[in-house]
């Protein structure tokens, strides 16, 4: 029995067709998604309802990200490696949403409020980990969490570029990551 919905797989789909082609007509879309334009109109109508189940979609993921990384119970390292690999396991996600992106996208006036959520869980998390003794102290967590989104969102747009291979980016953004955050440790 297949797991994925004919829904989640048709947004998953225009996801990456947005992502790819954020200018596209919806007849393109259609086409990238591998349905008819009286399929696509079905679904949403018009172009602005399209974009509104697409982050409608994207928030419901990245609340499904953090929840599946556990960052609030297990050991940071761990939570981390997670929170790396279920970021990568979306990022069709990850491309519509840099495909998305404006200077207001995250202004809570400007509808970003509905992602603020997403800010403050890694936000907590990098916390927590200083915390912790893990990560070192002399970065705000908030400024962890713009390091990590920058670049996980980088890396996924380095992919789909050509840039970087997709088989090697958890490791290669764990090390890149860590090696910044890790706390100095004292050589005796």
């Amino acid at each position: 029995m297949n797991s994925i919905s004919h829904d989640e797989q048709l947004l998953k789909s225009l996801t990456l067709a947005v992502a790819n082609r954020p200018r596209a007509t919806m007849k393109e879309l259609a086409q990238q998604a591998g349905v008819s334009k009286a399929t696509l109109h079905r679904y949403c109508g018009t172009r602005e309802n399209l974009t509104a189940k697409l982050e409608e979609h994207a928030e419901g993921t990245l609340k499904l990200i953090i929840d599946n990384a556990g960052l609030q119970h297990l050991e940071p390292l761990e939570a981390l490696r997670r929170l790396i690999r279920e970021h990568l396991a979306h990022r069709e996600l990850l491309a519509f949403l840099m495909a998305q992106y404006r200077p207001d996208f995250l202004d809570p006036e400007q509808g970003g409020r509905r992602w603020l959520f997403y800010l403050e869980a890694l936000d907590g998390f990098f916390l927590r980990g200083q915390q912790a003794g893990l990560f070192r102290i002399d970065i705000t967590a908030a400024i962890f969490t713009e390091l990590f989104i920058s670049l996980v969102y980088g890396l996924v747009d380095a992919e789909l570029r050509g840039r970087a291979a997709h088989a090697d980016s958890a490791r290669t953004l764990e090390r890149m990551f860590l090696n910044g955050v890790l706390a100095a440790r004292r050589l005796s």
